[in-house]
Formats: structure tokens, C-alpha cells, sequence
């Protein structure tokens, strides 16, 4: 199912039963397998790989060359090499969440089992291997928190080393919407919508 006002480019493989929500763009010569969801309003550019598993929500960004992965030690055949692996979804296959307004910079990788928080910023060509938290910006191979961007894209928090316990409140130079840190998590003083 391919919701009202999205378009889809040249060249676009989709499997059923997808669903991809309303005003989205698909780029050109990208993949979705079965069972893929997909929000409303998600940008996905060019040659973009989504296996079977993901569940990409609402205001996300996916730039171009971005490759999912669902499976943690992937096998063509069985065991002794007689017959080829299906390749549908089994009791292996892992599942990845990409949450809202979330963007993940061009030719990354990203791991199954896993979770892409809230507006978290992954840089581009970065390697995913365990979950990003909320608002935070993710890069390297493996990807590790550098600091905190703002709903808006913008950096707030730079890490000089580890993830900081606590922080002051910090205010978008942008925007102005603020934030603090408890822990690893990211706390929106004033999100929008909310009085």
C-alpha cells in the first residue's frame, strides 16, 4: 500500500505487503522488501536498501546508499552446502526501529535488532551496531554518541569523551527549543505542541 501524495522515482522495487504512508519520497533504484513499514512524510534518496523487518516512522530521513541488514550470521546454504537458504523472513531474522524525525546520513550501515531513536542524527558512512538514543548524533565505525542535536538538525551538545552524566540546559542557537541531559537520555524542556 503506497499512501496519497507519495511519490516513488525510477527504478523503485517494492515488495508486498509493504506500506509506505502519505507524502513520502522513494528515490530512485531503491529496494524495500516485504513487510516493510514505512510512516508518513519520510525522505529516503537514492539506492537505499530496506530489508524485511524494518519499521521506519514518521519524518525520517534516509539518505542515499543507506543499507539495512536483518540477520546477524547470514548463510547462503544449509549446513552441508546441498541446498540454498530461502530467503524469506525466519526465526532469525532481526527487526530495527527508526523513530520519529530521525536522519541517517548517506552510506551507512545499519545493524538488525536494534533501535534509531527520536530525531538522532547518524553521520554519513557510519556503521550501526547498537541502538541510538533519543536527539543523539551517532558517527564512526562503529558509530558512537558525539553529542546532541536539536529537533531542528542542529548540534546543542558536543562530548569531549564518554556520555556526560548530566549537563547544564542548553539552547538551540537555531531554534531556541532547550534541552538537558539526564544520564544518556535527552530531556525536550519545551517540545513543541506542548504548553
Amino acid at each position: 500500500m503506497i499512501g496519497d501524495g507519495t511519490s516513488v522515482w525510477d527504478n523503485v522495487h517494492i515488495r508486498a505487503p509493504s506500506r509506505i504512508g502519505s507524502d513520502c519520497i522513494v528515490g530512485e533504484k531503491t529496494y524495500v522488501a516485504y513487510g516493510v513499514e514505512i510512516g508518513d512524510r519520510v525522505k529516503i534518496n537514492a539506492f537505499v536498501y530496506i530489508c524485511t523487518g524494518v519499521t521506519i516512522e514518521t519524518g525520517v530521513m534516509i539518505a542515499a546508499g543507506t543499507t539495512f541488514t536483518n540477520d546477524r550470521f547470514p548463510r547462503a546454504t544449509t549446513p552441508d552446502l546441498s541446498d540454498l537458504r530461502d530467503s524469506g523472513p525466519d526465526e532469525l531474522t532481526l527487526d530495527t526501529h527508526v523513530r520519529a524525525g530521525a536522519t541517517i546520513g548517506a552510506r551507512c550501515v545499519i545493524g538488525g535488532d536494534l533501535e534509531i531513536g527520536r530525531f538522532a542524527m547518524v553521520g554519513m558512512g557510519s556503521v550501526i551496531t547498537r541502538s541510538v538514543p533519543d536527539f543523539h548524533m551517532v558517527m564512526g565505525h562503529p558509530a558512537r554518541s558525539v553529542g546532541v542535536v536539536c529537533r531542528c538538525g542542529e548540534p546543542v551538545l558536543r562530548f569531549e569523551g564518554p556520555v556526560p552524566e548530566t549537563s547544564d540546559e542548553v539552547a538551540c542557537g537555531s531554534c531556541g527549543l532547550r534541552y538537558k541531559m539526564d544520564g544518556a537520555t535527552v530531556i525536550e524542556l519545551d517540545p513543541p505542541g506542548q504548553t
